[in-house]
């Protein structure tokens, strides 16, 4: 499975993507809102081992692929889908892109390739995502791609020892279809 982009292409992971993984998931930006403290190859490569397993599940349901850039293809985070409830036709997104490339807004490019691919291959018809609420750019990046604050939980997300509110959104099938995104 890939999906295209200006200038991101989604493609499934391979073995060896560990690699650029780690390359980005071992920067203290990357983990400030995480429980984990480091990230360790054997870490990385147990989490690209995840995705590959999902590739082979039937019928599938996760769909989590590496953003690479298109020019040089160079993995640069991932981006994912997973089907909540295939009767209700509801799933959820997220994402990550390495912190050196933060503000040049792959993250809202990934993140429109996987709702299209979700409401027009998937059929959903709700798809939903979180942050945590001090995760001011993750948030603007739901609200970037026509995503609506639904709530805030106070207090929801313990990492390292601190309480941090979560924040989800969702967007519907019609307001993707209406045009719904911003920015």
């Amino acid at each position: 499975m890939e999906l295209e982009t200006a200038r991101l292409r989604l493609r499934e992971f391979v073995p060896d993507d560990w690699r650029a993984a780690l390359a980005y998931e071992d920067d203290p930006r990357y983990m400030r809102f995480y429980e984990m403290t480091e990230r360790t190859e054997a870490d990385v490569r147990a989490f690209v081992q995840m995705f590959l397993d999902q590739q082979a599940e039937n019928p599938r349901c996760r769909f989590q692929l590496a953003v690479t850039l298109k020019e040089s293809g160079a993995l640069i985070g991932n981006c994912g889908i997973r089907v909540n409830n295939a009767e209700w036709r509801e799933a959820n997104i997220g994402y990550e892109i390495a912190p050196e490339l933060w503000g040049r807004g792959y993250a809202s490019e990934a993140a429109r390739a996987i709702l299209a691919f979700g409401f027009g291959t998937l059929q959903m018809h709700r798809i939903w995502a979180w942050c945590v609420a001090d995760n001011t750019a993750s948030a603007r990046v739901l609200e970037k791609v026509g995503m609506t604050r639904e709530a805030r939980e106070r207090e929801k997300e313990l990492i390292r020892g601190q309480w941090y509110d979560a924040l989800t959104y969702a967007i519907l099938d019609r307001e993707w279809q209406g045009g719904g995104m911003k920015g």
